[in-house]
């Protein structure tokens, strides 16, 4: 068993804003990796349907018809130098997210039993940070979903996934079908809390199911919690190459941390602390040793 120290890794910094409307007073997230969202003025105060319209790019848009039983559709997104950010302050509950945007920051929003996946982001260089997804039902009952290039998932909390209904509820998961590919892609500082299934579960184009259009490589998982209470693994990850895993704490019920299958070349596993009842470190196929860095893999993925 090869159990690693936590060594955290810089990662690209993310300008991260708010809204100074009273949802937005709470108080700071003291646990390592987690960020608080400082206060900043809404510049626009308006309905989802009126945000698609109106909102432009470096707006911080406070939606005014947030209700904790209905999803937040998005779709209006702003530029490389100028996101539009949507913030919800930190209590700001909604039941779901719905992202088909790029240039979107998506920040601050509590789901409480949202119906899954509680966060579904499609879209290049969007960013989803400082949200808190709690007991996501129905479909597959996954966290975040997520699909596209250039993609940030920072200092989220998911917790409470139920594989109960014979769902294979992930905290995170991606997949490449009928849905874009991706690329560049940081996950970085999330807590996944009490996940029946998968931490993360990522499927590139060529992983047998998908259409095998476009690529799914250089990603970085850094600095998450991982508990993982049914799965055999607390990371699965199937043609994603350029994987580095690193500084992150694989912890729960599951026979190995770390899963690379179907390609998954140019792997780079770094110091992550791994619980003593986990018994593999890292599983790795044949297919999936190309480039390989890190402890030698102990088992089949």
């Amino acid at each position: 068993m090869l159990l690693k120290r936590t060594l955290g890794i810089a990662v690209a910094a993310v300008a991260v804003l708010g809204c100074s409307h009273p949802a937005s007073a709470t108080s700071p997230d003291t646990r390592p990796g987690a960020q608080h969202v400082a206060a900043a003025k809404c510049s626009l105060r308006t309905t989802a349907t009126s945000a698609a319209r109106t909102a432009r790019p470096g707006d911080v848009v406070c939606l005014t018809d947030a209700r904790k039983s209905s999803r937040l559709k998005i779709t209006k997104g702003g530029t490389a130098e100028k996101p539009v950010v949507y913030d919800g302050g930190g209590t700001t509950q909604v039941g779901g997210i719905d992202v088909d945007a790029d240039y979107v920051v998506v920040q601050g929003y509590v789901m409480n039993q949202p119906s899954a996946p509680g966060v579904r982001m499609t879209g290049n260089n969007d960013t989803l940070q400082n949200n808190k997804i709690a007991k996501p039902k129905g479909g597959d009952g996954d966290g975040i979903r997520f699909f596209g290039d250039h993609v940030k998932i920072l200092h989220n909390t998911v917790s409470q996934t139920d594989n109960s209904t014979g769902a294979h509820a992930d905290c995170m998961q991606t997949y490449q079908s009928d849905t874009p590919s991706s690329s560049d892609v940081t996950i970085d500082g999330n807590r996944c809390e009490k996940i029946d299934n998968m931490c993360i579960m990522a499927e590139g184009p060529n992983d047998g199911e998908g259409d095998g259009q476009g690529h799914s490589d250089h990603w970085m998982f850094s600095n998450n919690f991982c508990e993982t209470l049914q799965a055999s693994q607390n990371v699965m990850v199937e043609d994603i190459q350029y994987l580095t895993i690193n500084g992150n704490e694989f912890t729960g019920n599951t026979d190995h941390a770390i899963g690379l299958d179907i390609g998954s070349t140019y792997a780079h596993v770094g110091d992550n602390k791994v619980d003593p009842s986990i018994h593999c470190y890292v599983g790795a196929s044949k297919d999936s040793m190309k480039g390989y860095q890190g402890p030698k893999p102990e088992c089949q993925p």
